[in-house]
């Protein structure tokens, strides 16, 4: 019947769809994608994935979903400090570069400004003395050459820990025989039952229109159930993130404001160190709701449930409106909360990284899996993922894994064997230059002092000695930053060319 609509009559986020649907049917040369994975559902982005593992030609896209970059790119583009930087391999490797990068750029920074202090230094001490002028007139020219290095600033990100409020209970909630329709004809759950433990870090997936965020709405007390109950021990405190909650917020109010007003026991302190948090710095804080785009909000929204303290997290796509940062500071702060977490998630890096138990909404049915989201791709996995082939029942599937996980270790231990004799000299090489590097870097401090002393005694001969070799050191160790540079960029390129194959075996 769908076919049969006209496109306006569809949501935005159908219309995405559509657009998407419409780029990848015209079979481009150039491939250009913007946010692809929005307002899709976690089956759909694993079907563009595979797709686009098998896609013939090139691709560039836009994502902050990492776990879908890692998967698909051979080559990071990102934008640190406003400029670009293309890095073969995925993302990790792309943070790693520049983490290294910007080690060695503020290390040479801290050489260049103790030899420019040491030139001033000089220059001062020997600028009266007639005998040295040709050598305070050199360094005087040396200095004006020298371009000052800034020190780099920190960058912003989200940086921030969920409040918890103790609780001894070991039960935190209870549902039993819950249901619940909007339609009569249609119950979206039906006599779910399950017991969450404190601790418990529960995961809610499946397509979209199902009841994901139905059941966390059930469960935190925003929708009363329709049949059966949801218990919950009288010490649970509650924290509820979702995004259409954006609309309780009061356009009038700062973001301070409404930080402060989220708790009775928050100061204005706390309130600023929670709006810095949320990237909300200094006069920011102070903006008005009613000028904040849609991602701002929901960050405000965060930032409620942190102000409060709380033992129950629940969180309805935590991660839409974030970039690639801040998904990983929520990661972290969510991993080291010490209370309980029901989470609605499409990304499967917080899947893999949290997921103890799963709630699927699959086949018209609520299933509650006791395991890792790994363990449920290996032991059920999600339906249609066979190439449009049907479902496998499951003993075939089973066996079917069975003859396959053998060879798949196989090949997978000798891709990481090549690999590993590959990078292994390479990564030697580069320890062999860092040691190089350092071994220079401490010789040229001694040199150093030892002009200084030279300058005092007012040693001609010894100071032309030591600027002959000072020089020297100075040019070896900018060649070996070149080669340290060059050797990185050789390993980066090696481990990009096996971490493709890794993923070719990982998606055939």
């Amino acid at each position: 019947e769908d076919f049969k609509r006209s496109p306006s009559e569809f949501s935005g986020g159908f219309q995405v769809r559509l657009n998407l649907a419409k780029a990848l049917a015209s079979d481009p040369d150039l491939l250009l994608l913007d946010e692809p994975t929005n307002y899709l559902d976690i089956t759909s982005i694993r079907w563009i994935e595979r797709f686009l593992l098998k896609w013939p030609h090139e691709v560039m896209l836009i994502t902050h979903n990492r776990s879908f970059m890692d998967k698909l790119a051979t080559h990071i583009i990102g934008i640190n400090r406003k400029k670009l930087r293309k890095i073969a391999g995925n993302t990790e490797k792309y943070y790693e570069q520049i983490a290294q990068e910007e080690e060695i750029y503020e290390k040479t920074r801290l050489k260049d400004e103790r030899r420019q202090k040491e030139i001033t230094q000089f220059i001062t001490r020997f600028r009266a003395k007639a005998r040295l002028a040709n050598m305070v007139q050199s360094r005087i020219k040396t200095l004006a050459k020298t371009e000052k290095q800034e020190k780099l600033e920190k960058i912003k990100t989200l940086d921030f820990s969920f409040r918890y409020h103790p609780c001894s209970a070991k039960q935190t909630l209870h549902t039993k025989n819950l249901s619940f329709s909007y339609d009569s004809s249609r119950k979206i759950i039906k006599k779910f039952d399950i017991t969450i433990n404190a601790g418990d870090r529960v995961c809610v997936v499946g397509k979209n229109g199902k009841g994901k965020t139905t059941l966390l709405k059930l469960l935190a007390g925003e929708l009363d159930p329709q049949k059966g109950q949801v218990s919950y021990n009288p010490n649970v405190v509650k924290g509820f993130f979702e995004q259409t909650n954006v609309k309780t917020l009061v356009d009038t109010r700062t973001v301070e404001e409404e930080i402060l007003y989220a708790d009775s026991h928050v100061d204005r302190q706390l309130a600023r160190n929670v709006c810095g948090a949320m990237m909300f710095g200094g006069d920011d804080a102070l903006k008005r709701i009613s000028v904040l785009s849609g991602g701002e909000k929901s960050r405000v929204m965060l930032g409620k449930v942190l102000v409060t303290p709380v033992n129950l997290l629940l969180l309805d796509e935590p991660t839409n409106h974030l970039d690639m940062e801040s998904s990983d500071a929520l990661l972290a702060a969510i991993d080291n909360f010490d209370g309980t977490v029901v989470m609605v998630t499409h990304n499967e890096m917080f899947l893999h990284a949290l997921a103890q138990r799963l709630i699927v909404f699959q086949e018209g049915s609520t299933l509650v899996f006791d395991g890792s989201y790994q363990r449920f791709l290996e032991e059920i996995g999600w339906e249609n993922e066979n190439e449009g082939n049907g479902r496998k029942n499951s003993g075939e599937k089973k066996l079917h894994s069975k003859l396959n996980k053998k060879e798949f270790r196989r090949r997978r231990s000798e891709i990481n064997s090549e690999r590993g004799k590959a990078v292994k000299p390479i990564k030697q090489h580069i320890v062999q230059i860092e040691n190089n590097i350092d071994l220079h870097e401490k010789k040229l401090n001694k040199l150093n002092e030892t002009m200084l002393d030279a300058s005092q005694q007012q040693d001609g001969t010894k100071i032309a000695q030591l600027s002959r070799s000072i020089h020297s050191c100075k040019m070896t160790i900018d060649r070996l930053f070149n080669e340290l540079e060059e050797v990185t960029a050789k390993l980066d390129t090696q481990m990009a060319v096996f971490d493709k194959k890794l993923k070719q075996l990982d998606s055939g």
